[in-house]
């Protein structure tokens, strides 16, 4: 039997933002910044893709890091170099194709190093060029984020277009909001994305507490009438759709 307390009075420190985490990660290292990024998701897919941006190797082994394969793929198709980038079993047999023809399509050299649509991946780093891109507006938002965020290093920018319903728009608009923070400008207009070629500029950044985390405690408090709950750090004006919530 779970008996619900009379009142709740408490002060609780969220976990942040992973979504937000690994996309400052990438978009730090596009600006060549030397400043630190604050309250970092400890999560395995950020502590991954920190370990893998921070490392000397060429070979990079994210494990079942599914958001940090994606993103570094990107990431090293436009960065002067051979790499290769591997996971674990269960990795190798996820898809990874879709973003990998887009980027070939930006003049990415990527080569599959057992079967063909999934990783490992050779990639051949060098410069891209920029083009418009098409794709279903039902593919992972991961792929679609990891397009925008090289955009505005590839030579001439680039243009996604989105076929057919679009449902990640939340995940797409962070992506393009946290580029703004670090000095992008994008256009947004019905289901195509247009991202100039530009420079971002560094800056300091401090990770969100986690939004979905959060609303578990504000359904709490809604069910113990003069209850309170200080979560430090959570701002109305969030890069987080779940904001919604409070």
């Amino acid at each position: 039997k779970i008996t619900a307390p009379e009142k709740l009075n408490s002060k609780v420190i969220l976990p942040a933002s992973k979504s937000i985490s690994n996309r400052a990660l990438i978009l730090s290292a596009l600006s060549y910044s030397a400043l630190p990024i604050k309250n970092l998701s400890e999560s395995d897919d950020t502590q991954v893709l920190l370990k893998a941006l921070n490392s000397n190797t060429n070979v990079f082994d994210v494990g079942p890091a599914g958001t940090a394969m994606r993103f570094i793929t990107a990431f090293l198709s436009k960065v002067l170099g051979e790499w290769t980038v591997t996971g674990s079993e269960r990795m190798k047999n996820r898809p990874i194709g879709i973003l990998v023809d887009a980027l070939i399509e930006l003049g990415a050299r990527i080569e599959y190093l057992e079967k063909d649509g999934y990783p490992p991946l050779r990639i051949f780093g060098s410069a891209l060029y920029g083009k418009t891109i098409e794709l279903e507006g039902n593919v992972s938002s991961q792929y679609i984020s990891a397009l925008l965020m090289i955009g505005p290093t590839v030579q001439g920018g680039i243009t996604l277009r989105l076929r057919n319903k679009i449902i990640s728009r939340p995940y797409i608009k962070m992506t393009l909001d946290l580029m703004a923070r670090f000095g992008v400008n994008a256009k947004w207009e019905d289901s195509t994305i247009t991202i100039p070629q530009q420079e971002y500029k560094p800056c300091e950044f401090t990770v969100e507490p986690d939004w979905s985390a959060a609303s578990y405690w504000y359904q709490i408090i809604s069910f113990i009438p003069g209850s309170t709950v200080e979560i430090p750090g959570l701002t109305a004006k969030s890069y987080q759709r779940d904001s919604r919530c409070g």
